[in-house]
């Protein structure tokens, strides 16, 4: 194969990986602009999407579709809950508590999800076949289609319901000023328990799609939250297009570099970023410094 054919297949592979990036990214993005807090439990609900979905199929012997849906609904309930009883208890938390926290939510999530199906790494159908498709010099199996269309629909369905609807416009209110936005009469505390329920929802969805592909078990969440945290800094946690293009530029900067330089650099590169984005442009590439105002 040709150096640009490689080329080719490398950047089709990122781009897939990026777009469950900038699923995990968005909903780390939505907490944090709804309540200031980084959800670092965020990629427990990826990994809890993943297991969810296999517990229906295969205990249940649900099909497949309606495995999905239960698994996002499951995981959504399980970042309500997770809200209801780490954060809505607080008064007044300070941010290193927060993280505490959530880090700490993230370790217990993963321990009973440990107990429940055990260490074994467990595999999900293909939502539609395994014969590979040829697209130019790459090629591409179908799950990779699947990833892009969902990941496009969750990203308008996202940006439509947070531009149009009442509920969105009032967490756009409550990320703008907490305060005033308490004055004209909207429930902050509602507001922030949507925010995790839409984060849980779009990360369960991430963690199950991309199970075809990697596999599912009760540790992956660990890497794909870190990856999805770094996809959230570059896009400058905006939630927005700045989000979608930090994962989509990370999962192509991945596999060019695990295809190119070596495999053994794969993880270690979105850490690199991460540190460079932190250094050079702290509030990320693609959106614009904020100025506080007094």
């Amino acid at each position: 194969m040709e150096l640009s054919d490689q080329i080719a297949q490398y950047l089709v592979s990122g781009l897939s990986t990026g777009a469950i990036y900038a699923l995990i990214g968005i909903g780390f993005a939505i907490i944090y602009n709804a309540t200031e807090i980084i959800n670092f439990a965020q990629g427990e609900l990826v990994m809890l999407g993943g297991m969810f979905s296999l517990f229906f199929l295969n205990a249940m012997h649900l099909p497949l579709p309606a495995a999905v849906l239960l698994a996002v609904a499951a995981t959504t309930g399980a970042g309500v809950l997770f809200e209801r009883l780490t954060i809505r208890p607080l008064k007044s938390p300070t941010p290193l508590a927060l993280v505490i926290i959530t880090i700490g939510g993230s370790i217990l999530i993963r321990g009973i999800a440990m107990m429940v199906w055990g260490k074994d790494t467990h595999a999900i159908p293909a939502f539609s076949g395994s014969e590979p498709l040829s697209i130019g010099a790459a090629t591409i199996l179908p799950q990779h289609l699947w990833i892009f269309a969902l990941t496009a629909i969750a990203i308008i369905a996202n940006k439509l319901f947070f531009q149009y609807s009442i509920t969105g416009k009032a967490m756009r209110a409550c990320a703008a000023n907490r305060r005033a936005a308490g004055l004209v009469g909207i429930d902050v505390k509602k507001m922030v328990l949507f925010s995790f329920a839409i984060s849980a929802s779009l990360g369960s969805l991430a963690g199950i799609i991309v199970a075809p592909l990697t596999m599912t078990s009760y540790d992956v969440g660990i890497m794909l939250g870190l990856k999805g945290f770094c996809a959230a800094i570059i896009g400058g946690l905006s939630g927005g297009v700045g989000t979608v293009l930090g994962g989509l530029l990370l999962g192509v900067l991945e596999s060019l570099g695990a295809g190119l330089v070596s495999s053994g650099y794969k993880d270690a590169i979105a850490f690199i970023i991460l540190l460079l984005i932190l250094f050079i442009r702290p509030q990320g590439l693609f959106s614009r410094a904020q100025s506080e105002r007094v």
